[in-house]
């Protein structure tokens, strides 16, 4: 008999497919830490070379535009952000933080979060339960062994997210996760109707630099908009979360937004911010520790 069809599923099939990750209660909280308006978030995906390996491409062309965002992009990121004094979360798959374990390292040194990406930047929707498991322990091993602290939040690799991600994240003892997009605001996740106590500090292609600037020879032909338009948007969602008080959480990776008419924009960006009173600067971690911590409105 042929596997059915999703408009021949009986209710309790579609809900059940709706129901297995969910989002649960409001986590934003009444008030962020000392009065202030606005939290802001920053992360980077320090995924350099991982993008061709996880693909099979080893040629020089695609490794060298990897290569890129650690040789050059991430120091120019730490720069800036030792610049405004802000912290951040680095989210790295574990061949990554291999290949450049000084960098990894100097996020740790540097006060920054380093949390889990994958091990080589792997689909999860392609593989079995066990090998998703065996290579999440693998990656949560390998960033604690390279910063001496153990992870303890996880964006899965092009935020896919299988019918079993949530269970490992549990079982990995993670706190928070970073993949999902539910909501502007953090939220608790569900499984199953029942609450597991983890986070989620949701995410968005709107506030992704891949998107607008990353620019592919051979793949889909578009125009890259202008840096500067996108850093009206960006800034655009930053003046709204101000005026809700809510979350500004801001997804960019080294390779793309470490350029320099890039980084130009995120300076400009973080100006703007800076110039804002009642701001506060956090890792995902530390927003996830608070909002767990703090009444939600």
């Amino acid at each position: 008999m042929s596997e059915q069809q999703p408009w021949q599923w009986d209710e309790q099939t579609w809900r059940g497919h709706v129901a297995r990750v969910r989002a649960g209660r409001s986590l934003r909280p009444a008030t962020w830490p000392g009065g202030a308006r606005v939290a802001v978030a920053l992360s980077f995906d320090a995924d350099h070379e991982t993008i061709p390996l996880r693909d099979g491409e080893t040629r020089p062309g695609k490794l060298a535009q990897g290569e890129y965002g650690s040789r050059v992009g991430s120091p120019r990121v730490l720069r800036l952000l030792e610049r405004f004094g802000i912290p951040a979360s680095f989210f790295m798959p574990a061949v990554s933080a291999l290949l450049h374990p000084e960098e990894v390292r100097a996020y740790a040194a540097a006060g920054h979060e380093v949390a889990m990406h994958g091990w080589i930047h792997e689909s999860n929707l392609s593989l079995d339960p066990a090998d998703e498991r065996e290579l999440a322990f693998r990656a949560a091993d390998t960033l604690e062994k390279l910063t001496g602290t153990r992870p303890v939040g996880i964006r899965t690799p092009a935020w896919e997210f299988s019918d079993h991600t949530l269970a490992i994240t549990r079982e990995l003892g993670l706190r928070y996760d970073s993949s999902l997009m539910a909501d502007d605001e953090p939220y608790e996740l569900l499984a199953d109707g029942e609450p597991t106590g983890i986070v989620e500090i949701p995410v968005e292609w709107i506030r992704d630099d891949v998107p607008y600037l990353l620019m592919e020879y051979g793949g889909t032909l578009r125009t890259c908009p202008s840096p500067r338009d996108v850093g009206v948007i960006w800034r655009d969602e930053f003046d709204a979360a101000l005026e809700d008080g809510g979350l500004f959480q801001l997804t960019m990776h080294p390779h793309v937004i470490g350029h320099r008419s890039r980084m130009i924009v995120l300076r400009e960006l973080l100006e703007h911010i800076d110039a804002q009173d009642g701001v506060w600067y956090a890792t995902h971690a530390q927003i996830a520790d608070y909002v767990l911590n703090h009444p939600s409105t």
